[in-house]
C-alpha cells in the first residue's frame, strides 16, 4: 500500500466504531500501531481490538473520557509505555448531536460541544506534544464539518464549535510548523454511520439528492484522506481543511 504508515503510532479517539473505527483499520493496513478509544461500550471496543488484531496490527484498547485532562493524560502515557510515542493524534470523538432551535438548546448544551471540539484537541495535543516536538515531527489531523461551511439552521451548538475548531486548527497549525509538526482537518460531509441508523428516510433521500457525485460517502472516503495527511507524503501540507463531501459542500 502506498503512504506507508510502517510503525508509526496512531491514536484515533472514539474509535470503537463509525469514521473512528474506519480511520484506525486504514492505518493498520498501512502498518501503523493503533489505539482503540473508547468511554462507554467496553463490548464493542472489543470487538474492534479484536477486527485489528485478527488484521495482524499491534493494537492497544484504552478506556478513556478525552474531555477529563487527568484521563488523557493517563492514556497517553500508557500508549508510549506500550507502543511507544504517538505519530499521529485524530481527535474523533463526539458526543451526541442534537438538532433543535437556539431557544430549546441549554448553555450545557454549548458546553458538551466545546468540551469535546476544543478542549479535548486541546488536552491531546498538549499532552503528545512533548514527545512530538523532542523528535520534530507529528500529525493533528480533526475531523471537522461541513456544517459550518453551509451555515445548517437549528445546529448551533454543533455549528459553532465546529467552525471554533477550524481556527483552532489553523492557529495550532502556524505555532507548530517550526517542529515539523503539521495540523488539518478533514471535513466530512453526512457520512452515515452506526449513529445514523433512525434517521428518517426523507431527510435522508433529500440530502443524498443534493450532492453531485450522486452517492453516498463511505467512512473509507474519510479514512483514505486521513490516511494521506498522516503519510510522510503529506509533509508539506498543514492548516488545510479539506472536503471531504462528494461536492456537496461547494454547492
Amino acid at each position: 500500500m502506498s503512504f506507508s504508515l510502517e510503525n508509526k503510532v496512531a491514536l484515533v479517539t472514539g474509535s470503537s466504531k463509525g469514521l473512528g473505527k474506519a480511520i484506525n483499520k486504514r492505518f493498520a493496513e498501512a502498518g501503523a500501531k493503533v489505539v482503540v478509544n473508547y468511554c462507554h461500550s467496553e463490548c464493542t471496543a472489543q470487538e474492534t481490538y479484536d477486527e485489528l488484531v485478527a488484521m495482524g496490527a499491534e493494537a492497544l484498547m484504552i478506556r478513556a473520557d478525552v474531555t477529563d485532562e487527568a484521563q488523557v493524560n493517563e492514556m497517553v502515557a500508557e500508549i508510549e509505555e506500550k507502543l511507544g510515542p504517538i505519530d499521529i493524534l485524530i481527535p474523533n470523538a463526539t458526543p451526541d448531536q442534537p438538532q433543535k432551535p437556539i431557544e430549546e438548546y441549554s448553555w450545557d448544551d454549548y458546553m458538551s460541544m466545546i468540551n469535546f471540539f476544543i478542549k479535548s484537541p486541546y488536552l491531546l495535543t498538549k499532552a503528545v506534544l512533548p514527545s512530538m516536538k523532542k523528535r520534530k515531527k507529528g500529525r493533528v489531523i480533526s475531523i471537522a464539518s461541513e456544517v459550518y461551511e453551509k451555515s445548517v439552521g437549528n445546529f448551533s451548538t454543533y455549528v459553532s464549535a465546529k467552525g471554533a475548531q477550524l481556527g483552532w486548527t489553523r492557529s495550532m497549525a502556524t505555532e507548530l510548523a517550526p517542529w515539523s509538526i503539521t495540523v488539518n482537518s478533514v471535513c466530512p460531509g453526512w457520512i452515515p454511520v452506526e449513529r445514523h441508523e433512525k434517521d428518517p428516510q426523507d431527510i435522508k433521500d433529500a440530502y443524498l439528492s443534493g450532492i453531485p457525485l450522486q452517492r453516498w460517502g463511505r467512512p473509507q472516503d474519510v479514512a483514505s484522506t486521513i490516511h494521506f495527511l498522516a503519510s510522510d507524503d503529506a509533509s508539506f501540507i498543514t492548516g488545510e481543511n479539506i472536503m471531504v463531501s462528494g461536492g456537496n459542500s461547494h454547492f
